[in-house]
C-alpha cells in the first residue's frame, strides 16, 4: 500500500467515523456528508457504492445496537416499495440526470421542513404509507447515495424518537443497502477497489455507530427531534446546491 493511500484510507476513517456517530445520533445528514467526503477522496464513480458498503456497516450496526425498539410492522410495509425501487435506481444509476433530481429533493426537504414548523404534530402515516415512502427513498438511495432525509420526516410523524427512531430507520436503510449492492454489482460498478475500500472504513463506522447509540440515550424527546430537522436541513441546502 502506498504512502499516500495509506494517508487516504486514515482521513477517510476518521471522517468516517465522526459521520457514523452524527448518523447514528440524528439518523440522517451523515449520509449526505459522507457522499461529499468520498466523492473528494476517491471521485463519484467509486464514492456511490463504497458509501453503499460503509452504509451497510453503520446501519447494521445501529440496527443491532437499537434492535429492541425496531419497528416491524413499518419495516414490512417500506420494504415492498424500497427493494423493487433501489434496484430499478441501482440499474439506471448510469443513464439517468442526477444532478437536477437532487435540487428536487432538497426542495422537498426545505418544504416538509417549513410543514413541520406549522404543523409540528402531523397526524401519524398508516402503515400501508409505507410502500410509497419507502419506494422513493429506495430510488433515491440508489441515485444520490443517500436518502435518509426522504423518510425521516414521516418516521417522525410516526411518533418514533430515540431508539426507535434509530433502529427503525437503520433496518430500512439496511434492506435498501443490500438491494442496491446487488444493483451496482450487476451494473459492475462492485470492483474490487470498491470492496477493499469499503471493508477498511467499516471498523470506524462500526466504531461511531456504538459511540452514537450513547449519546443518543441522554438526549430528551425534544433535543432528538431538533437534531433530526437540522440533519434534513443540512441535506436540503447540500442537496440544492448539487453536492
Amino acid at each position: 500500500m502506498s504512502a499516500e493511500l495509506l494517508a487516504t484510507l486514515l482521513t477517510a476513517s476518521v471522517l468516517a467515523f465522526a459521520l457514523a456517530w452524527l448518523s447514528s445520533v440524528g439518523g440522517v445528514g451523515g449520509g449526505v456528508l459522507m457522499l461529499l467526503v468520498f466523492t473528494a477522496l476517491f471521485g463519484l464513480q467509486v464514492a456511490v457504492p463504497v458509501l453503499t458498503l460503509a452504509q451497510l456497516a453503520g446501519n447494521g450496526g445501529r440496527a443491532w445496537f437499537n434492535r429492541r425498539e425496531v419497528q416491524g410492522r413499518v419495516i414490512g410495509w417500506y420494504a415492498v416499495g424500497a427493494i423493487p425501487f433501489a434496484l430499478a435506481g441501482g440499474l439506471l444509476l448510469p443513464y439517468l440526470p442526477v444532478e437536477p433530481l437532487k435540487r428536487v429533493l432538497g426542495a422537498f426537504l426545505l418544504a416538509v421542513i417549513i410543514w413541520r414548523r406549522f404543523r409540528p404534530t402531523p397526524r401519524p402515516p398508516a402503515d400501508a404509507t409505507f410502500i410509497a415512502i419507502g419506494a422513493g427513498a429506495g430510488l433515491g438511495s440508489s441515485l444520490f447515495g443517500a436518502a435518509g432525509p426522504l423518510a425521516a420526516p414521516f418516521f417522525l410523524a410516526k411518533g418514533l424518537v430515540h431508539g426507535a427512531y434509530i433502529g427503525t430507520e437503520a433496518t430500512a436503510s439496511l434492506l435498501i443497502h443490500l438491494t442496491k449492492v446487488a444493483a451496482y454489482g450487476a451494473g459492475s460498478l462492485l470492483s474490487l477497489h470498491v470492496l477493499q475500500l469499503g471493508l477498511a472504513l467499516t471498523p470506524a463506522i462500526i466504531a461511531g455507530a456504538w459511540l452514537g447509540k450513547k449519546t443518543v440515550m441522554r438526549m430528551s424527546a425534544g433535543i432528538f427531534v431538533l437534531v433530526i430537522e437540522a440533519g434534513m436541513l443540512i441535506a436540503a441546502i447540500l442537496f440544492l446546491v448539487g453536492v
